[in-house]
Protein backbone atom coordinates (compact mmCIF):
# COMPACT_ATOMS: atom_id res chain seq x y z
CA UNK A 1 0.00 0.00 0.00
CA UNK A 2 1.45 3.40 -0.93
CA UNK A 3 2.31 5.46 2.10
CA UNK A 4 1.95 9.20 2.63
CA UNK A 5 5.22 11.11 2.50
CA UNK A 6 7.01 11.07 5.87
CA UNK A 7 6.65 14.84 6.04
CA UNK A 8 2.87 14.46 6.23
CA UNK A 9 3.10 12.67 9.60
CA UNK A 10 5.31 15.38 11.08
CA UNK A 11 3.39 18.19 9.46
CA UNK A 12 -0.12 17.17 10.52
CA UNK A 13 -0.18 18.82 14.00
CA UNK A 14 1.36 21.97 12.56
CA UNK A 15 -1.09 21.99 9.65
CA UNK A 16 -4.04 21.66 12.04
CA UNK A 17 -2.71 24.48 14.21
CA UNK A 18 -2.13 26.61 11.10
CA UNK A 19 -5.69 26.01 9.84
CA UNK A 20 -6.96 27.14 13.25
CA UNK A 21 -4.68 30.18 13.45
CA UNK A 22 -5.56 33.77 12.49
CA UNK A 23 -3.07 33.71 9.60
CA UNK A 24 -4.85 35.08 6.55
CA UNK A 25 -4.75 32.66 3.59
CA UNK A 26 -3.09 33.52 0.31
CA UNK A 27 -6.02 33.12 -2.04
CA UNK A 28 -6.70 33.32 -5.75
CA UNK A 29 -9.74 34.88 -7.46
CA UNK A 30 -12.82 32.71 -7.71
CA UNK A 31 -12.26 29.92 -10.21
CA UNK A 32 -15.10 28.45 -12.27
CA UNK A 33 -15.85 24.77 -11.95
CA UNK A 34 -13.86 22.56 -14.31
CA UNK A 35 -15.74 20.54 -16.95
CA UNK A 36 -16.80 17.07 -15.88
CA UNK A 37 -13.68 14.93 -16.49
CA UNK A 38 -15.19 11.52 -17.17
CA UNK A 39 -15.93 10.82 -20.83
CA UNK A 40 -17.91 8.10 -22.54
CA UNK A 41 -21.62 7.92 -23.18
CA UNK A 42 -23.96 9.57 -20.68
CA UNK A 43 -26.56 7.17 -19.27
CA UNK A 44 -29.86 8.19 -17.68
CA UNK A 45 -30.28 7.00 -14.10
CA UNK A 46 -33.72 5.55 -14.78
CA UNK A 47 -32.24 3.18 -17.35
CA UNK A 48 -32.89 -0.54 -17.21
CA UNK A 49 -30.65 -3.34 -16.13
CA UNK A 50 -32.17 -4.62 -12.88
CA UNK A 51 -32.23 -8.30 -12.10
CA UNK A 52 -35.85 -7.97 -10.97
CA UNK A 53 -37.50 -7.38 -7.61
CA UNK A 54 -36.74 -4.29 -5.55
CA UNK A 55 -34.20 -1.88 -6.93
CA UNK A 56 -32.11 0.94 -5.51
CA UNK A 57 -33.70 4.29 -6.33
CA UNK A 58 -30.57 5.90 -7.74
CA UNK A 59 -32.32 8.62 -9.73
CA UNK A 60 -34.32 9.84 -6.75
CA UNK A 61 -31.48 9.56 -4.23
CA UNK A 62 -29.03 11.55 -6.34
CA UNK A 63 -31.63 14.09 -7.50
CA UNK A 64 -32.49 14.88 -3.85
CA UNK A 65 -28.88 15.11 -2.72
CA UNK A 66 -26.05 15.93 -5.11
CA UNK A 67 -27.76 17.01 -8.36
CA UNK A 68 -27.56 20.59 -9.61
CA UNK A 69 -31.12 21.97 -9.72
CA UNK A 70 -32.39 22.19 -13.27
CA UNK A 71 -31.94 25.59 -14.89
CA UNK A 72 -29.37 26.87 -12.36
CA UNK A 73 -25.62 27.50 -12.83
CA UNK A 74 -24.76 24.99 -10.12
CA UNK A 75 -23.34 27.05 -7.25
CA UNK A 76 -26.41 27.06 -5.00
CA UNK A 77 -27.38 23.44 -4.49
CA UNK A 78 -29.38 21.71 -1.75
CA UNK A 79 -26.20 20.32 -0.18
CA UNK A 80 -24.00 22.91 1.55
CA UNK A 81 -20.39 23.53 0.52
CA UNK A 82 -17.70 25.99 1.63
CA UNK A 83 -17.74 28.92 -0.77
CA UNK A 84 -20.34 27.07 -2.88
CA UNK A 85 -17.39 25.34 -4.57
CA UNK A 86 -18.81 21.79 -4.41
CA UNK A 87 -15.59 19.74 -4.65
CA UNK A 88 -17.29 16.39 -3.88
CA UNK A 89 -17.71 13.80 -6.64
CA UNK A 90 -19.57 10.49 -6.52
CA UNK A 91 -18.53 7.19 -8.06
CA UNK A 92 -21.24 4.53 -8.23
CA UNK A 93 -20.29 0.86 -7.89
CA UNK A 94 -23.43 -0.99 -8.90
CA UNK A 95 -24.17 -4.64 -8.23
CA UNK A 96 -27.41 -6.59 -8.67
CA UNK A 97 -30.60 -4.86 -7.66
CA UNK A 98 -30.01 -1.47 -9.29
CA UNK A 99 -31.86 0.28 -12.09
CA UNK A 100 -28.66 0.25 -14.18
CA UNK A 101 -26.55 -2.67 -15.30
CA UNK A 102 -23.81 -3.68 -12.81
CA UNK A 103 -20.55 -1.78 -13.21
CA UNK A 104 -18.61 1.30 -12.20
CA UNK A 105 -20.02 4.72 -13.05
CA UNK A 106 -19.07 8.37 -12.48
CA UNK A 107 -21.96 10.70 -11.61
CA UNK A 108 -22.26 14.11 -13.28
CA UNK A 109 -24.37 16.38 -11.03
CA UNK A 110 -24.88 18.98 -13.77
CA UNK A 111 -26.56 16.60 -16.23
CA UNK A 112 -27.88 14.14 -13.61
CA UNK A 113 -26.41 11.36 -15.73
CA UNK A 114 -23.75 8.73 -15.17
CA UNK A 115 -20.79 7.68 -17.31
CA UNK A 116 -19.78 3.99 -17.39
CA UNK A 117 -16.25 3.33 -16.12
CA UNK A 118 -15.91 -0.43 -16.32
CA UNK A 119 -17.54 -3.74 -15.39
CA UNK A 120 -18.53 -5.08 -11.99
CA UNK A 121 -16.87 -8.04 -10.28
CA UNK A 122 -18.72 -11.36 -10.41
CA UNK A 123 -19.20 -11.23 -6.62
CA UNK A 124 -20.31 -7.58 -6.44
CA UNK A 125 -22.54 -7.00 -3.40
CA UNK A 126 -26.18 -6.22 -4.13
CA UNK A 127 -27.16 -2.59 -4.37
CA UNK A 128 -25.00 0.46 -4.89
CA UNK A 129 -21.76 1.42 -3.21
CA UNK A 130 -21.10 5.16 -3.56
CA UNK A 131 -17.53 6.39 -3.03
CA UNK A 132 -17.31 10.12 -2.35
CA UNK A 133 -14.12 11.87 -3.45
CA UNK A 134 -12.95 15.48 -3.34
CA UNK A 135 -10.92 17.57 -5.73
CA UNK A 136 -8.83 20.06 -3.79
CA UNK A 137 -7.61 22.69 -6.27
CA UNK A 138 -10.51 25.16 -6.24
CA UNK A 139 -11.02 25.00 -2.46
CA UNK A 140 -7.28 25.47 -1.85
CA UNK A 141 -7.22 28.39 -4.30
CA UNK A 142 -10.04 30.04 -2.34
CA UNK A 143 -9.14 29.12 1.26
CA UNK A 144 -5.41 28.35 1.16
CA UNK A 145 -4.07 26.56 4.24
CA UNK A 146 -7.58 26.41 5.75
CA UNK A 147 -8.92 24.33 2.85
CA UNK A 148 -8.27 20.75 3.90
CA UNK A 149 -10.57 20.74 6.99
CA UNK A 150 -13.25 22.37 4.82
CA UNK A 151 -12.91 19.57 2.27
CA UNK A 152 -13.60 17.06 5.05
CA UNK A 153 -16.65 19.03 6.18
CA UNK A 154 -17.90 19.21 2.58
CA UNK A 155 -17.59 15.43 2.22
CA UNK A 156 -19.53 14.97 5.46
CA UNK A 157 -22.32 17.23 4.21
CA UNK A 158 -22.49 15.34 0.90
CA UNK A 159 -22.60 11.98 2.68
CA UNK A 160 -25.46 13.24 4.87
CA UNK A 161 -27.40 14.55 1.87
CA UNK A 162 -27.17 11.23 0.05
CA UNK A 163 -27.90 9.21 3.20
CA UNK A 164 -31.00 11.29 3.95
CA UNK A 165 -32.30 10.81 0.42
CA UNK A 166 -31.73 7.05 0.53
CA UNK A 167 -32.37 6.41 4.24
CA UNK A 168 -35.79 4.74 3.84
CA UNK A 169 -34.02 1.88 2.04
CA UNK A 170 -31.62 1.17 4.92
CA UNK A 171 -28.51 2.99 3.71
CA UNK A 172 -25.23 2.48 5.59
CA UNK A 173 -22.43 5.05 5.85
CA UNK A 174 -18.68 4.51 6.40
CA UNK A 175 -16.63 7.57 7.28
CA UNK A 176 -13.53 5.62 8.30
CA UNK A 177 -12.80 3.39 5.30
CA UNK A 178 -9.15 3.08 4.27
CA UNK A 179 -8.32 5.60 1.55
CA UNK A 180 -6.34 3.13 -0.52
CA UNK A 181 -9.22 0.64 -0.49
CA UNK A 182 -11.67 3.39 -1.41
CA UNK A 183 -9.47 4.42 -4.34
CA UNK A 184 -9.10 0.83 -5.51
CA UNK A 185 -12.83 0.16 -5.18
CA UNK A 186 -13.66 3.25 -7.24
CA UNK A 187 -11.08 2.29 -9.86
CA UNK A 188 -8.92 5.33 -9.11
CA UNK A 189 -5.18 5.61 -8.54
CA UNK A 190 -3.94 6.18 -5.02
CA UNK A 191 -3.28 9.85 -4.29
CA UNK A 192 0.50 9.51 -4.65
CA UNK A 193 0.17 7.79 -8.05
CA UNK A 194 -2.18 10.19 -9.86
CA UNK A 195 0.45 12.21 -11.71
CA UNK A 196 2.17 9.10 -13.00
CA UNK A 197 -1.03 7.21 -13.89
CA UNK A 198 -3.30 10.08 -14.97
CA UNK A 199 -1.13 12.99 -16.16
CA UNK A 200 -3.08 16.19 -16.66
CA UNK A 201 -6.12 14.99 -14.66
CA UNK A 202 -6.92 16.49 -11.28
CA UNK A 203 -6.51 13.94 -8.47
CA UNK A 204 -9.62 12.79 -6.61
CA UNK A 205 -9.15 11.95 -2.94
CA UNK A 206 -11.69 9.45 -1.53
CA UNK A 207 -13.01 10.27 1.94
CA UNK A 208 -16.25 8.34 2.56
CA UNK A 209 -18.52 5.60 1.26
CA UNK A 210 -22.21 4.71 1.39
CA UNK A 211 -23.98 1.44 0.67
CA UNK A 212 -27.49 1.65 -0.74
CA UNK A 213 -29.07 -1.83 -0.60
CA UNK A 214 -32.08 -2.90 -2.69
CA UNK A 215 -33.78 -3.85 0.57
CA UNK A 216 -32.96 -3.30 4.25
CA UNK A 217 -30.47 -5.83 5.53
CA UNK A 218 -26.96 -6.34 6.90
CA UNK A 219 -23.82 -5.29 5.08
CA UNK A 220 -22.64 -8.24 2.94
CA UNK A 221 -20.21 -10.54 4.79
CA UNK A 222 -17.40 -9.72 2.35
CA UNK A 223 -17.96 -6.03 3.11
CA UNK A 224 -19.18 -3.61 0.52
CA UNK A 225 -15.76 -2.52 -0.78
CA UNK A 226 -13.56 -5.62 -0.92
CA UNK A 227 -14.94 -7.15 -4.13
CA UNK A 228 -14.67 -3.85 -5.99
CA UNK A 229 -11.14 -3.15 -4.72
CA UNK A 230 -9.92 -6.39 -6.31
CA UNK A 231 -10.63 -5.06 -9.79
CA UNK A 232 -8.00 -3.10 -11.75
CA UNK A 233 -8.29 0.66 -12.25
CA UNK A 234 -11.15 1.63 -14.53
CA UNK A 235 -11.40 4.09 -17.40
CA UNK A 236 -9.29 7.21 -16.93
CA UNK A 237 -10.56 10.80 -16.64
CA UNK A 238 -9.86 13.29 -19.39
CA UNK A 239 -6.88 15.65 -18.97
CA UNK A 240 -7.90 19.14 -17.82
CA UNK A 241 -5.94 22.18 -18.78
CA UNK A 242 -5.60 24.68 -15.93
CA UNK A 243 -6.62 22.22 -13.20
CA UNK A 244 -3.55 23.07 -11.10
CA UNK A 245 -4.42 26.69 -10.34
CA UNK A 246 -3.88 26.81 -6.57
CA UNK A 247 -0.46 27.56 -5.03
CA UNK A 248 1.48 24.31 -5.64
CA UNK A 249 2.89 24.02 -2.13
CA UNK A 250 -0.46 24.45 -0.38
CA UNK A 251 -2.21 22.18 -2.88
CA UNK A 252 0.37 19.43 -2.44
CA UNK A 253 0.14 19.81 1.33
CA UNK A 254 -3.66 19.53 1.32
CA UNK A 255 -3.57 16.40 -0.83
CA UNK A 256 -0.82 14.79 1.26
CA UNK A 257 -2.66 15.53 4.50
CA UNK A 258 -5.97 14.13 3.27
CA UNK A 259 -4.24 11.01 1.95
CA UNK A 260 -2.40 10.60 5.25
CA UNK A 261 -5.41 10.86 7.54
CA UNK A 262 -7.38 8.28 5.51
CA UNK A 263 -4.62 5.63 5.54
CA UNK A 264 -4.80 2.29 7.29
CA UNK A 265 -8.29 2.29 8.79
CA UNK A 266 -11.17 -0.18 8.63
CA UNK A 267 -14.74 0.24 7.45
CA UNK A 268 -17.39 0.79 10.11
CA UNK A 269 -20.84 0.91 8.50
CA UNK A 270 -23.36 2.95 10.49
CA UNK A 271 -27.07 2.87 9.71
CA UNK A 272 -28.39 6.21 8.50
CA UNK A 273 -31.53 7.67 10.03
CA UNK A 274 -33.76 10.39 8.67
CA UNK A 275 -35.54 12.61 11.24
CA UNK A 276 -39.27 11.94 11.08
CA UNK A 277 -40.36 15.41 9.87
CA UNK A 278 -37.92 15.34 6.93
CA UNK A 279 -39.63 14.58 3.62
CA UNK A 280 -38.47 14.42 0.03
CA UNK A 281 -39.81 17.96 -0.39
CA UNK A 282 -37.63 19.06 2.53
CA UNK A 283 -34.56 17.65 0.82
CA UNK A 284 -35.48 19.19 -2.51
CA UNK A 285 -36.03 22.70 -1.17
CA UNK A 286 -33.53 23.05 1.68
CA UNK A 287 -31.06 25.91 1.26
CA UNK A 288 -28.71 27.84 3.50
CA UNK A 289 -30.23 31.17 4.51
CA UNK A 290 -28.56 34.53 3.97
CA UNK A 291 -26.94 35.96 7.15
CA UNK A 292 -29.45 38.81 7.14
CA UNK A 293 -32.29 36.28 7.54
CA UNK A 294 -30.91 34.63 10.66
CA UNK A 295 -31.54 37.17 13.43
CA UNK A 296 -34.81 35.75 14.79
CA UNK A 297 -34.36 33.33 17.73
CA UNK A 298 -35.85 29.87 17.27
CA UNK A 299 -38.37 28.55 19.78
CA UNK A 300 -36.55 26.70 22.54
CA UNK A 301 -38.33 23.40 21.97
CA UNK A 302 -37.35 23.42 18.29
CA UNK A 303 -33.78 24.40 19.15
CA UNK A 304 -33.61 21.50 21.61
CA UNK A 305 -34.78 19.08 18.93
CA UNK A 306 -32.13 20.25 16.45
CA UNK A 307 -29.40 20.15 19.09
CA UNK A 308 -30.41 16.58 19.95
CA UNK A 309 -30.33 15.61 16.28
CA UNK A 310 -26.84 17.05 15.82
CA UNK A 311 -25.56 15.24 18.91
CA UNK A 312 -27.21 11.88 18.25
CA UNK A 313 -26.62 11.52 14.50
CA UNK A 314 -22.99 10.34 14.68
CA UNK A 315 -21.88 8.64 17.91
CA UNK A 316 -18.30 8.76 16.59
CA UNK A 317 -18.39 12.54 16.11
CA UNK A 318 -17.67 15.57 18.29
CA UNK A 319 -19.98 16.94 20.97
CA UNK A 320 -22.48 19.71 20.20
CA UNK A 321 -23.57 22.80 22.14
CA UNK A 322 -25.84 25.76 21.39
CA UNK A 323 -25.15 29.43 22.05
CA UNK A 324 -28.28 31.53 22.65
CA UNK A 325 -29.03 35.15 23.50
CA UNK A 326 -32.20 36.65 24.88
CA UNK A 327 -33.03 37.26 28.53
CA UNK A 328 -31.01 34.27 29.75
CA UNK A 329 -28.08 33.91 27.34
CA UNK A 330 -25.83 30.93 27.63
CA UNK A 331 -23.97 28.05 26.04
CA UNK A 332 -26.04 24.88 26.43
CA UNK A 333 -25.72 21.17 25.78
CA UNK A 334 -28.63 18.77 25.47
CA UNK A 335 -28.00 17.67 29.07
CA UNK A 336 -26.86 20.80 30.92
CA UNK A 337 -25.56 24.38 30.51
CA UNK A 338 -21.85 24.95 29.91
CA UNK A 339 -21.75 28.70 30.54
CA UNK A 340 -23.93 31.75 31.03
CA UNK A 341 -23.55 34.99 29.14
CA UNK A 342 -23.80 35.64 25.44
CA UNK A 343 -21.17 33.55 23.65
CA UNK A 344 -22.25 34.64 20.17
CA UNK A 345 -19.93 37.70 19.88
CA UNK A 346 -16.98 35.49 20.80
CA UNK A 347 -18.09 32.91 18.25
CA UNK A 348 -18.30 35.66 15.64
CA UNK A 349 -14.64 36.56 16.24
CA UNK A 350 -13.66 32.91 16.05
CA UNK A 351 -15.69 32.33 12.87
CA UNK A 352 -13.30 34.30 10.65
CA UNK A 353 -14.62 37.57 12.07
CA UNK A 354 -18.11 37.21 10.58
CA UNK A 355 -19.98 39.75 12.67
CA UNK A 356 -23.45 38.46 11.75
CA UNK A 357 -22.74 35.35 13.84
CA UNK A 358 -22.85 37.58 16.93
CA UNK A 359 -26.51 38.43 16.41
CA UNK A 360 -27.88 35.20 14.95
CA UNK A 361 -30.84 33.52 16.64
CA UNK A 362 -28.73 30.59 17.90
CA UNK A 363 -25.43 28.95 16.99
CA UNK A 364 -24.82 25.22 17.26
CA UNK A 365 -21.13 24.30 17.52
CA UNK A 366 -19.40 20.93 17.18
CA UNK A 367 -16.40 20.78 19.49
CA UNK A 368 -13.61 18.34 20.36
CA UNK A 369 -10.62 17.29 18.18
CA UNK A 370 -7.63 18.19 20.40
CA UNK A 371 -4.58 19.93 18.97
CA UNK A 372 -2.61 16.66 19.21
CA UNK A 373 -5.40 14.44 17.83
CA UNK A 374 -4.25 11.41 15.82
CA UNK A 375 -5.05 11.30 12.10
CA UNK A 376 -8.11 9.07 12.49
CA UNK A 377 -9.68 11.42 15.05
CA UNK A 378 -9.05 14.50 12.91
CA UNK A 379 -10.75 12.76 10.00
CA UNK A 380 -13.71 11.47 11.99
CA UNK A 381 -14.22 14.76 13.86
CA UNK A 382 -14.58 16.78 10.66
CA UNK A 383 -16.43 14.22 8.53
CA UNK A 384 -18.86 13.42 11.34
CA UNK A 385 -19.35 17.12 12.17
CA UNK A 386 -20.20 17.87 8.55
CA UNK A 387 -22.49 14.84 8.41
CA UNK A 388 -24.32 15.79 11.63
CA UNK A 389 -24.67 19.40 10.52
CA UNK A 390 -26.16 18.24 7.22
CA UNK A 391 -28.76 16.11 9.00
CA UNK A 392 -29.49 18.87 11.52
CA UNK A 393 -29.93 21.41 8.73
CA UNK A 394 -32.46 19.18 6.97
CA UNK A 395 -34.31 18.67 10.26
CA UNK A 396 -34.32 22.43 10.87
CA UNK A 397 -35.78 23.02 7.41
CA UNK A 398 -38.54 20.50 8.10
CA UNK A 399 -39.41 22.36 11.32
CA UNK A 400 -39.63 25.73 9.56
CA UNK A 401 -36.29 27.05 10.83
CA UNK A 402 -33.65 28.84 8.79
CA UNK A 403 -30.04 27.74 8.99
CA UNK A 404 -26.55 28.28 7.63
CA UNK A 405 -23.46 26.10 8.27
CA UNK A 406 -20.31 27.91 9.45
CA UNK A 407 -17.17 26.16 8.27
CA UNK A 408 -13.82 27.69 9.21
CA UNK A 409 -12.95 28.55 12.81
CA UNK A 410 -9.83 30.33 14.04
CA UNK A 411 -8.48 30.38 17.62
CA UNK A 412 -11.70 28.64 18.68
CA UNK A 413 -10.30 26.84 21.73
CA UNK A 414 -13.61 26.44 23.54
CA UNK A 415 -12.18 24.41 26.40
CA UNK A 416 -9.59 27.05 27.25
CA UNK A 417 -12.24 29.79 27.10
CA UNK A 418 -14.29 27.83 29.64
CA UNK A 419 -11.35 27.45 32.01
CA UNK A 420 -10.09 24.03 31.00
CA UNK A 421 -6.59 23.14 29.77
CA UNK A 422 -5.77 24.75 26.42
CA UNK A 423 -5.64 22.68 23.25
CA UNK A 424 -8.08 19.92 24.17
CA UNK A 425 -11.52 21.13 23.00
CA UNK A 426 -11.72 23.04 19.73
CA UNK A 427 -14.71 24.10 17.66
CA UNK A 428 -14.61 22.32 14.29
CA UNK A 429 -17.97 23.25 12.75
CA UNK A 430 -21.08 25.31 13.37
CA UNK A 431 -24.69 25.73 12.31
CA UNK A 432 -26.54 29.05 12.66
CA UNK A 433 -30.26 28.68 13.37
CA UNK A 434 -33.15 31.13 13.33
CA UNK A 435 -36.91 31.14 13.39
CA UNK A 436 -38.86 32.71 10.53
CA UNK A 437 -39.32 36.51 10.69
CA UNK A 438 -42.14 37.51 13.00
CA UNK A 439 -42.03 34.19 14.88
CA UNK A 440 -39.68 35.04 17.72
CA UNK A 441 -39.70 32.88 20.80
CA UNK A 442 -42.25 34.01 23.36
CA UNK A 443 -41.03 35.64 26.59
CA UNK A 444 -39.64 33.13 29.04
CA UNK A 445 -39.20 30.49 26.36
CA UNK A 446 -35.39 30.60 26.52
CA UNK A 447 -33.83 27.80 28.63
CA UNK A 448 -32.21 28.89 31.89
CA UNK A 449 -28.45 29.27 32.17
CA UNK A 450 -26.19 28.55 35.17
CA UNK A 451 -25.52 31.35 37.65
CA UNK A 452 -21.72 31.30 38.00
CA UNK A 453 -19.98 29.86 34.91
CA UNK A 454 -16.67 31.08 33.49
CA UNK A 455 -16.95 33.83 30.90
CA UNK A 456 -16.04 33.18 27.29
CA UNK A 457 -13.13 35.26 26.06
CA UNK A 458 -11.23 35.18 22.79
CA UNK A 459 -8.81 37.42 20.92
CA UNK A 460 -10.17 39.00 17.79
CA UNK A 461 -9.32 37.28 14.51
CA UNK A 462 -9.05 38.98 11.13
CA UNK A 463 -11.40 38.11 8.34
CA UNK A 464 -10.20 36.31 5.27
CA UNK A 465 -9.78 38.32 2.06
CA UNK A 466 -13.14 37.01 0.90
CA UNK A 467 -14.72 37.75 4.28
CA UNK A 468 -16.56 34.46 3.98
CA UNK A 469 -15.88 31.09 5.60
CA UNK A 470 -19.38 29.72 5.84
CA UNK A 471 -21.04 26.99 3.82
CA UNK A 472 -23.49 28.91 1.61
Amino acid sequence: MPQAPPAATDFLPRALADARSPRVPSTAPYLPEHPFPWGGPAVALDGRGSTGGRTVGLERALRLSLAVPHGTPGRLRPVASAGALHPVRAHLLLGPGCSLAPGRYAYDPHTHRVHPRGPAPADAPPGAVVVLTVTAARTVAHYGHRAWPLLLLDAGHAAAALALAAAPAGVRVALDADGAELSAAAGLPHAAEWQACRPGAEPELPLAALWLPPAPGPVPPAAALAAWAALPCAFAPLPQSGAETAPPRELDSARSLLAHITAGQGSTWHSARRPAPVTDETLRTRRSAAPSDLAHPPASDLLARILATAGDTRPDGPAWAAAIGGDAPGLLTAASPLASGDARPTLARWAAGQQWVGTVGAVLVAHGCPADAPPALIRSSHLAAGYAAGVAQAHATALGLRSRPIGSWQQADLGAALGDAPGHDWIVHGLALAGPPGKDSPPGDTPPAPSTPPALQAPSAPTTPSGKEEHP
